[in-house]
């Protein structure tokens, strides 16, 4: 017989796998210690396999163990969407989740698209800086307004605007002077991207940047949005812009999908075109 999953037994090992502790685990699930244990290993025998290699000073995840965790996150964050959207149709609800990238805002097209359809509801999900087109597979969202790269495959997207990069360095950093660079002046740097160091968020990156960890390659919008005085961003004039579009499932065909995706295209090129603009006649606040 095919192994059945279960889903309380996947919230316990989840619990296990993050705190690598039964005890401390069990304290967060609200269970006593033993009956946890038990769940755990019911679960194994389920699967048919070890999830965790138990010392009396430790608690690790097997091979098997980690790839069921990096797994389960998904898993756990599709079937809590579904859960979501059943009960709003349970109660007759309309709601829209709108995602976006660091830097981008999508109030302008909210403020819109609510003054024609007021019965929508609107929640927003803030996308971290490396996760952009998974809310829109697993469930999470149903719209997003991205930047390019990403994989659109199973997506319709929509062009937006481009926006230009500049670079961010430390205050110390002996190009911080400059009022502009081009990228070979930044051959031998070391640059924080997901390839070389992923951090959980913008946050963290820019204090490693000011602590002298390294630069990065910011789209301007974030570099407006993120302003410190131990930071400076300098423009690259030969750097390629990056295009920010709207993405929306192919398989979306509900009215009030279409209907955001129309008024915020118009929306949002309007200030696109501002914007741009704005920044070709003078460099925005907080870049040199």
């Amino acid at each position: 017989m095919d192994p059945v999953l279960d889903l309380r037994k996947l919230r316990y090992f989840v619990a296990v796998a993050e705190h690598r502790h039964f005890g401390q685990a069990a304290q967060a699930l609200f269970i006593a210690q033993p009956v946890l244990s038990r769940q755990i290993r019911a679960f194994e025998q389920e699967l048919g396999c070890r999830l965790f290699t138990r010392t009396t000073r430790s608690v690790e995840l097997t091979s098997a163990g980690q790839q069921l965790y990096d797994e389960a996150r998904s898993i756990t964050t599709v079937v809590a969407a579904a859960l979501r959207r059943v009960h709003e149709a349970a109660r007759g609800e309309q709601r829209l989740v709108v995602a976006f990238s660091p830097g981008l805002h999508v109030s302008d097209a909210i403020r819109a698209f609510t003054a024609s359809h007021p019965e929508v509801g609107i929640d927003v999900f803030p996308l971290r800086w490396w996760e952009q087109d998974a809310p829109l597979r697993d469930g999470r969202a149903h719209v997003g307004f991205l930047r390019r790269p990403f994989d659109d495959s199973g997506l319709r997207t929509v062009p937006i605007g481009r926006e230009t990069k500049v670079a961010c360095l430390p205050v110390t950093h002996p190009l911080a002077g400059r009022h502009t660079l081009t990228s070979a002046d930044l051959d031998g740097e070391a640059i924080l991207d997901v390839k070389k160091r992923r951090t959980s968020s913008l946050e963290e990156k820019f204090e490693l940047i000011a602590s002298g960890q390294g630069i990065a390659l910011v789209p301007l919008s974030i570099a407006g949005s993120y302003s410190r005085p131990d930071l400076v961003y300098l423009p690259i004039t030969d750097a390629l812009p990056v295009e920010t579009c709207l993405a929306v499932p192919e398989s979306s065909c509900a009215d009030p999908v279409l209907n955001f995706l129309d008024i915020a295209t118009a929306t949002l090129r309007r200030r696109s075109g501002t914007v741009e603009e704005a920044e070709d006649a003078s460099p925005a606040s907080g870049v040199r």
